[in-house]
């Protein structure tokens, strides 16, 4: 980048610090402001400035957060242990909801951003709002809301939807994507948090429309691929790293806006009669979900954030089988539902080896 270029980069950098803050110190705050900032160029910039407004975006008073659970920061085990407390909390004050495999993947990324108290509160509304089709007793509103993919696709790139529906990919690849919010295959977090400044401003579907972008913005890699399910479904399970979010999260905004879920409900319903009954399907979902370890985004995010930090270090690595085994008889796993209880079976099953391969 030329010295020009810096400086202009610079220059828009703390222009648009100076109108967040305007925004927030209006009484109240500029919502409409703060989701424009949210999801254009950059998004929230630093966790610094998304502690202050994903609760304004979510509609969550910061003067009245939940109080923290268990032990003091002090006193906690590890990250694993306050994640744990989140997703406990949240089920127990709404029993109507299920948890599923992913969610963890979601609740974290809350975490370590807005710390336990605020990652709580902000849980608690989004599993209310945003997530609360996944955390029904059934996947049929997720497979609902998958079903919007393929007709996205069909009006932007009629010849990349008839290559996959010869190739009979469907739309499982897209699953893991949809249901924690890009968080369990993205590998940096920057542009995870991106992501999620992103969602937390649009409509409850904005994240089907990037999925749309991505496979839209990969018709030629797709289009080169034997026209079958095992080749597609591969390919396109597989996200690139360094995709150009910028451009795909405005080419996102501009297809909802040309193509909204109203026009697209009828087709929605439409793919869904043409699928495969649920009971043919299900073992596909179940072998996407139970793939997920609870640990995953932990083992991968708590190297970067604990990088070079003994002191931290030495906290988050406690032995943590005891508190898997109280996690696995407590009454609230009723709470969780049938997807909860097969999680906890596979902690059990992984908990010795957690420990060792954390921080290898």
């Amino acid at each position: 980048m030329s010295v020009r270029g810096a400086h202009g980069s610079d220059f828009r950098r703390r222009r648009k610090l100076g109108d967040i803050q305007k925004a927030l110190s209006k009484e109240p705050p500029d919502v409409a402001a703060l989701r424009r900032m949210a999801i254009s160029e950059g998004g929230l910039l630093t966790d610094q400035i998304r502690c202050q407004v994903w609760p304004r975006l979510l509609n969550v008073s910061v003067e009245h957060l939940p109080p923290a659970a268990g032990m003091p920061l002090s006193e906690r085990e590890d990250l694993q242990e306050q994640l744990i407390d989140i997703i406990l909390q949240v089920l127990s004050q709404n029993p109507q909801l299920h948890y599923y495999q992913g969610y963890h993947d979601i609740v974290v990324t809350f975490l370590l951003v807005v710390g336990s108290r605020m990652a709580t509160a902000l849980v608690d509304k989004l599993s209310t709002h945003h997530l609360r089709d996944f955390m029904d007793p059934t996947m049929d509103n997720t497979k609902h809301i998958l079903n919007y993919l393929m007709p996205i696709i069909e009006l932007v790139n009629p010849s990349l939807h008839d290559f996959m529906q010869r190739a009979e990919v469907g739309t499982i690849f897209a699953l893991s994507w949809l249901i924690t919010w890009f968080g369990h295959v993205l590998s940096d977090f920057r542009h995870v948090v991106r992501l999620y400044d992103f969602f937390l401003a649009c409509h409850p579907l904005m994240p089907i429309y990037f999925a749309a972008v991505i496979v839209l913005h990969r018709e030629e890699e797709v289009l080169e691929c034997e026209c079958d399910m095992a080749s597609v479904h591969h390919l396109l399970s597989k996200i690139p790293q360094d995709l150009p979010y910028e451009i795909l999260i405005s080419r996102a905004g501009d297809l909802f806006v040309q193509f909204p879920p109203s026009e697209l409900s009828r087709e929605a319903v439409l793919q869904h009669q043409a699928q495969r009954t649920a009971a043919s399907t299900f073992k596909d979902f179940e072998l996407a979900s139970t793939q997920q370890h609870p640990d995953t985004v932990l083992r991968r995010r708590l190297r970067e954030t604990v990088q070079g930090d003994d002191g931290a270090k030495s906290v988050l690595t406690k032995p943590r089988s005891n508190r898997l085994m109280k996690l696995a008889v407590m009454g609230l796993t009723v709470a969780l539902g049938a997807a909860a209880l097969a999680v906890v079976k596979s902690a059990l099953d992984w908990a010795p080896k957690f420990e060792l391969q954390i921080f290898p």
